[in-house]
Formats: structure tokens, C-alpha cells, sequence
């Protein structure tokens, strides 16, 4: 099978938002009146972001979903996406698998495919994707002020239980374990949640390289500082037997797990209730975890306000992590 007949055979739909579809040397797409493009890129390497066992039809739904938590960071309604894929050889049922995964996700948020390239490499996969958002109206990292307050949507260290699990540093139940394996291989972007966050929260992030070095671009954006408290944000994490574990482990996973892509955000204490809302309105859990504050730096204490002694590393592609 060749390139073009292989995309011709997995890849190629009719799209509605690119009059050209996937049929051309570029996609042409135009926001509606008092709208902004909102354009995010992210690459999964195997080996580096996804073991080379991970059944292909997680993987597809995986590769858009970190590109379209990109999106709910910013409050940004997704329209489509480009997918550059780079493939050891032809698969007929590995294709098949991955892209009924992917797309199975983008019909789920109304994101076309409106093109793309193939080639014949290690395996790699790249998504761009576009989406729109009211002018003006887009979530940043820099709008954090002294006051607000921390939130957390969803779980945390879930994906980072079932890593060490696979790491082999660590035993999980079954059921516990395919849960974590399914937080990791199955992530859902909080599309809704950043929707209903805009002109609530000040500032947001996607949490993909764990809660500590994702709050950092927040401050570092924003000029602030910030205490975490580190059991509140343990107390979110989604599976049961994770409360077992040695609490330094707990933290680190909720805290530098990575893997998440939840939203973390910060809002007025004022829009206490129009957060819980918004969560509500998105079907989506969201939880207080600490506040913003004018002292630079990051403060982590227990829920008693004890400072937690404990180095958390955020993920790093370049560093090794621990």
C-alpha cells in the first residue's frame, strides 16, 4: 500500500470547515466574525510518550485529546486539526485501530481532519489543531492575581500510578490498575469545562507535566507566587487504592506525575460559585487546591499548613526523570 492509498483508505473524510478537505497543499480555514484562532501543536514519540505495546486505538484517541486539552486551556471551541504521521511500515490493522480512536474522539467534539503528511520513519505522531474562540475572551496563564484561588478539574496521578506500575516499581489490584491505565491512555480533555470557565477563571493550564512545573508558567506568567496544598490535591486522585500508598509517593504522583490533562486554573473567591457551576454545567469534578499570592515563589504545605519537605520534579524531555 502506498502513502496516498493508505491515506485514502484511513484518513480521508468529507470536512465542512476547509473546502478543500484533506485534498490539497493547505487546509483553508477562516474563524467566524469576532472570533480568534487558537493553534496548538503536540508530537508523541514512542518510547518517549506512549510504550510500543499501547493498543492503537488508545493511541489515536490519545494524540488528539492532548491537542484538545491545549484548547480547553484556553476556553477554545475545537473546529479541526492536522495529523502528521510517521509509520515503520504499513499496519492494515494497526491504521484501522488508531484511526478509529481518533476519530471516534474528534466526532465526539465536532474536530475535522482537514489534512496532513505521512512518511516512513520511527513512530511518531503530530497533530495541530485549530480551534476558535471569542476575541478577547481567551483563558492565558499571565491573568493570575494575589487572592485567587487554586482550582483542579478531574483526578491527578492517575497516569502516574499505572507508569509505575509498568516501571515495575509498583503493585496495584487489577481493577486499580486498568483504571490508572485508562486515566494514562485515555485522557479526556475538559473541552466543556474551558468553555464554561471563560470570564470566570483569571488564568489556566492544561496539567501535562505535572501540577508543580505547570503552576510555575502560571506564575512566572503572571507575576505571582502561590501556596499548593498538597493534600487537597492528593485527595483528588481518582483511584481508590492510591490512599494506601506511602504518602511520599501520593505527592509526587498528584503533585509531578504528569499525564494528567486536567485543567488548573485560578479564580476570585468571589467566583467560588460560578466555578462549582461551570463544573457542574460540564459534568466535570473540579476541587479548591491553594491560592495565588504576591510572594514570588511556590509554597507546598500539608492541610494543617505544614511545609512539605519534598523535592517535585515537573517532566522535563530533556532531563531524566525520576
Amino acid at each position: 500500500m502506498g502513502e496516498f492509498d493508505l491515506i485514502e483508505r484511513y484518513f480521508k473524510r468529507p470536512a465542512t470547515r476547509s473546502p478543500l478537505g484533506v485534498g490539497d497543499d493547505c487546509a483553508l480555514l477562516a474563524p467566524a466574525p469576532g472570533m480568534q484562532l487558537a493553534v496548538s501543536t503536540d508530537m508523541l514519540v514512542e518510547g518517549r510518550h506512549f510504550l510500543s505495546t499501547v493498543d492503537p486505538a488508545r493511541l489515536g484517541h490519545k494524540a488528539l485529546a492532548v491537542n484538545l486539552s491545549d484548547l480547553a486551556a484556553c476556553g477554545a471551541k475545537p473546529l479541526a486539526f492536522t495529523l502528521a504521521l510517521s509509520l515503520p511500515a504499513v499496519d492494515t490493522a494497526w491504521l484501522e485501530a488508531f484511526s478509529r480512536g481518533l476519530f471516534a474522539l474528534a466526532d465526539a467534539h465536532g474536530c475535522e481532519l482537514v489534512g496532513g503528511d505521512t512518511t516512513r520513519g520511527p513512530l511518531n505522531v503530530c497533530i495541530t489543531v485549530f480551534g476558535e474562540v471569542p476575541a478577547g475572551a481567551a483563558l492565558l496563564r499571565s491573568g493570575a492575581r494575589p487572592g485567587d484561588e487554586l482550582w483542579a478539574s478531574g483526578t491527578l496521578g492517575d497516569a502516574r500510578l499505572a507508569l509505575e506500575v509498568f516501571r515495575g516499581t509498583l503493585a496495584l489490584p487489577p481493577e486499580a490498575f486498568e483504571q490508572a491505565r485508562r486515566r494514562m491512555e485515555l485522557p479526556e480533555p475538559r473541552v466543556a469545562l474551558g468553555q464554561a470557565l471563560r470570564g470566570i477563571a483569571s488564568a489556566a493550564i492544561d496539567l501535562s507535566d505535572g501540577l508543580v512545573g505547570d503552576l510555575g508558567h502560571i506564575l512566572a506568567a503572571s507575576g505571582v507566587g502561590a501556596t499548593v496544598d498538597a493534600d487537597a490535591a492528593c485527595a483528588v486522585t481518582g483511584v481508590p487504592a492510591s490512599a494506601a500508598l506511602d504518602p511520599a509517593l501520593r505527592r509526587t504522583c498528584a503533585l509531578a506525575g504528569g499525564d494528567d490533562y486536567e485543567l488548573l486554573f485560578s479564580a476570585p473567591p468571589a467566583a467560588a460559585a460560578a466555578v462549582r457551576e461551570a463544573g457542574r454545567q460540564s459534568a466535570t469534578p473540579v476541587a479548591r487546591i491553594g491560592r495565588i499570592e504576591a510572594a514570588a515563589g511556590l509554597r507546598i504545605v500539608d492541610a494543617q499548613g505544614v511545609p512539605v519537605v519534598q523535592p517535585f520534579a515537573a517532566f522535563d524531555h530533556f532531563q531524566v526523570r525520576t
